[in-house]
């Protein structure tokens, strides 16, 4: 999990304390998206996702996993194009209605 971490210092375009990532953050992904909404204006503007590259076979756990952090950190979306529109139809509309699913789910709630 820690290779989610410190994407900030990879982009080389601004400045931040080295314990921001060793000490005021976690490896967990829930945190981490925590943090992403609290860089978005306190949640004043919304964080969406991105579902990340179609890799086949396991792409709707994957997509369902993506969600579930994301609403549970505070999130509002995801990002979801490759991994719905590169398959068959049906598969396709699954996949999206799936996600759906999360988001209307009252019992997954923010951690």
């Amino acid at each position: 999990m820690s290779d989610k971490n410190g994407g900030y210092n990879a982009t080389k375009h601004g400045k931040t304390h080295p314990k921001v990532y060793s000490e005021l953050t976690t490896d967990h992904l829930i945190d981490l998206c925590r943090y992403q909404v609290a860089n978005c204006y306190m949640g004043r503007i919304g964080l969406i996702n991105s579902g990340g590259e179609s890799k086949g076979a396991s792409d709707l756990a994957e997509a369902v996993t993506t969600a579930v952090i994301n609403k549970r950190g505070g999130g509002q979306g995801l990002i979801s194009g490759r991994k719905a529109f590169q398959k068959p139809m049906n598969e396709g509309v699954q996949l999206l209605n799936t996600i759906q699913d999360v988001y209307l789910d009252k019992s997954i709630t923010v951690a």
